[in-house]
């Protein structure tokens, strides 16, 4: 029953979106029953989540995003939660968060005062319906040459076919000149530029005021998958708990970690006693392991006392426990921490063990190789990295001489497993800054194991390279040799659809970068059935090691070797297949979702392409050799493209990231208008490139700069990977960013 007296009824209902602001509502009944007489105390009206939680957008990067929830009465009596189309009707389908960036044209008025709207259409031409892109209250109209970033949440359509961009003005002060639109799907991994250049007017151009693009016009770049976590932050309940500082966090998870992400404070977030809950998205990355958060010990209330973090997977409803209890503060820590880790608590378990780290540090023994800058170091291993270890208490008081060795302790830190790098720099600073490393030896007190890091470099400007950074591979992985021959576990996973079972056998072929292996039999049995609706199963088999999996080859072929007599068609659905290579423990994964065909014909098969690959901590740490990438920056030739500011990039590819490093030569006036600059920088090998972050300090006295690209070429393998930018980096153009994140084109 609902209306019932002291309830609270909850109905969800899919509408067009009406904007920000809801000025009135109209409610009433029709009158009908015995007790018709209603007594209405209040009617409260939140937008949805996937989850059916309110939320107010806030756009912060690609590297995610966060959706604030109001608070809710936890007490009240909620009842009958539906899900209603306008005529009342029963509506399928989930939520999902939708990004949009719009450049309007710099031409003579070019700009528009009037509502802007999208539309997504999916195939069957399922669409999202309108969604009304309404700007902030301090901005009036799109202005001539500006960029507006907008977060709507939408009906998940499934794959994109077509994007309609329009707005409701009809007089000619109306037109309105779309530069360039970007739809960036966090949800599904990918983002979507469309070259526009187009009026949207009635008095201009064809005298639309709405377009729509197809899906295959625009330029498809990966940016990673995310998924969505509902994030609750809790302040503690002590004096002076609460803060206003910018607070930042980490995720490090099986896959990965994220990068830092801003938690904006929204004016009323982290206060004392409060939990503050939001969504964000999060690079798939589960299960987590450990977060890492920081404050910039900034503002007029700097403290603040972090109780705990609560994360859950809005896909699969894991809730993840992130524990503190301590302050975040130079005063009020014993340490005067800013900077805090927490391991991960699923279901009861602590996710990472602690542990003493004892750092041995050797200068090698030859002239001017001590020393006076300051040393950091970063630790990297299984579970994530250390974050910047300071170099400072030793177990000498005249630190990194020659031929000398420093010890340093840090307990109480979180295991990180088998270590597989270490990242050293300094600071350049004091009367003899260059220093020449020998190596470094890192003791784990939990894992009982030691790991070298050889070096044997300068970090001097004026020495070897004259870069004051070195990554350093572990040398321990050099034992792993890896044999020609090794095992597959095969996993296949019938279809849960009628009649997707077989009682014959399956056969899979590999074809990997090594070759091709030879054919694997899946034998089915009479007793102990194999491939029966729902079911996973498992083989395991011999073979030469073919490398990383590209493809499979699948086939469906009688039992016993006998000719199928069978006229009618027989099938087995296959859902997924996961080949498994034991000795280093990459995983590749092949999504099927196809019926194979019975055939006494070897020649009759399907081939799938492996869709996502896991590489396990072993295989990734055996890469890890010293490569020499060139970095080609070319400046726009437009007129004020050069700048004066200092600029740094980050690479970023399947191995980790490169570090922030500065864009430098001796005596050379760099990123001119129209010019080409090349750089090289040394670090352990990154795989795959993924993207770039390029950035300037904004200094000097011209600080706008116009990227044009960014080439990167591992020296190695001489591969290139192009960066397409051409996008200002100012404070006083576009969106007022002086850095990007730049996907690749092959």
């Amino acid at each position: 029953m609902c209306f019932e007296r002291n309830s609270v009824d909850q109905f969800i209902v899919e509408l067009e979106d009406v904007g920000d602001t809801i000025e009135k509502i109209r409610v009433g009944h029709k009158g009908g029953g015995l007790n018709s007489g209603w007594h209405l105390d209040r009617v409260e009206i939140r937008r949805l989540l996937p989850n059916g939680k309110s939320y107010d957008g806030e756009r912060n990067s690609l590297g995610g995003s966060s959706l604030s929830l109001k608070s809710q009465d936890r007490n009240a009596n909620v009842k009958n939660k539906k899900k209603l189309s306008l005529n009342g009707s029963a509506q399928e389908g989930s939520l999902i968060p939708y990004h949009l960036i719009i450049t309007t044209g710099t031409e003579y008025d070019s700009s528009t005062e009037s509502r802007v709207y999208i539309i997504i259409t999916g195939p069957q031409k399922v669409q999202t319906g309108r969604m009304w892109l309404d700007l902030l209250k301090e901005k009036k109209q799109f202005a001539d040459g500006s960029v507006e970033k907008f977060s709507v949440m939408g009906l998940d359509v499934g794959e994109i076919k077509k994007l309609e961009l329009g707005h409701d003005g009809a007089t000619p002060e109306s037109s309105w000149l779309v530069e360039e639109l970007t739809l960036i799907v966090p949800t599904k991994g990918v983002m979507y530029t469309f070259v526009c250049k187009c009026w949207l007017a009635r008095d201009r151009g064809d005298g639309l005021t709405s377009r729509v693009f197809n899906i295959l016009d625009a330029d498809c770049v990966n940016i990673g998958h995310k998924i969505l976590y509902e994030v609750t932050v809790v302040t503690g309940d002590i004096q002076n708990a609460g803060t206003d500082t910018s607070v930042y966090m980490t995720l490090f998870g099986f896959s990965g970690n994220t990068e830092e992400m801003r938690l904006e404070k929204n004016g009323e977030r982290f206060e004392r006693g409060q939990e503050d809950t939001f969504i964000m998205e999060i690079a798939d990355i589960a299960p987590l392991r450990k977060m890492r958060i920081r404050t910039d010990g900034k503002g007029t209330r700097p403290d603040w006392f972090l109780e705990k973090i609560i994360m859950k997977n809005l896909s699969n409803q894991e809730v993840t426990t992130f524990t503190y209890s301590e302050w975040l503060s130079k005063l009020r820590n014993a340490k005067g921490a800013l900077v805090c880790e927490m391991p991960a608590v699923i279901n009861e378990e602590q996710m990472m063990e602690n542990t003493t780290y004892t750092l041995q540090v050797k200068t090698s023994d030859i002239g001017g190789a001590g020393t006076d800058a300051n040393v950091f170091l970063i630790m990297f291993g299984e579970n994530g990295d250390s974050g910047t270890l300071a170099l400072k208490e030793s177990n000498k008081s005249n630190k990194f001489e020659r031929n000398q060795m420093d010890v340093f302790n840090f307990p109480d830190t979180l295991s990180l497993g088998d270590l597989c790098k270490v990242r050293v720099w300094h600071d350049n600073k004091g009367v003899a800054p260059g220093w020449h490393l020998e190596y470094i030896e890192v003791k784990d007190a939990t894992l009982d194991k030691t790991f070298r890091f050889q070096c044997d470099r300068w970090l001097a400007k004026g020495e070897d390279d004259g870069q004051l950074i070195r990554e350093l591979a572990c040398a321990n992985n050099d034992i792993l040799e890896l044999k020609e021959r090794t095992s597959y576990e095969i996993v296949t996973v019938t279809s849960d659809t009628e009649d997707a079972e077989t009682k014959e056998n399956i056969w899979i072929i590999l074809e990997g970068k090594k070759g091709r292996s030879k054919e694997f039999l899946l034998e089915n049995a009479s007793k102990k059935r194999k491939f029966t609706r729902g079911a996973t199963d498992k083989f395991l088999f011999s073979s030469k090691n073919v490398g990383d999996i590209a493809a499979i080859c699948v086939g469906h072929c009688p039992k016993d070797g006998r000719k199928s007599t069978t006229k009618a068609d027989v099938y087995w659905y296959v859902r997924e297949i996961i080949i498994t290579e034991m000795e280093l423990c990459n995983k590749y994964f092949f999504k099927c979702n196809a019926k194979i065909p019975l055939r006494n014909k070897r020649g009759d098969y399907k081939v799938f392409e492996c869709v996502k690959v896991i590489e396990s901590f072993a295989s990734k740490a055996r890469s890890l050799v010293p490569v020499k990438y060139e970095v080609i920056v070319v400046t726009g030739s437009e007129k004020g493209a050069g700048t004066d500011a200092n600029v740094f990039i980050t690479i970023f590819g399947i191995n980790g990231d490169s570090g922030k490093r500065a864009l430098k030569q001796k005596f050379r006036n760099l990123f001119e208008r129209g010019k080409t600059n090349r750089f090289f920088l040394e670090t352990l090998e990154l795989g795959e490139l993924k993207k770039v972050r390029i950035e300037h300090d904004n200094s000097g006295i011209a600080t706008s700069w116009l990227v044009e690209r960014v080439e990167i070429t591992n020296s190695a393998t001489g591969v290139t990977t192009i960066f397409p930018c051409g996008k200002w980096l100012d404070q006083n153009r576009g969106d007022g960013l002086t850095w990007r994140e730049l996907f690749p084109r092959y």
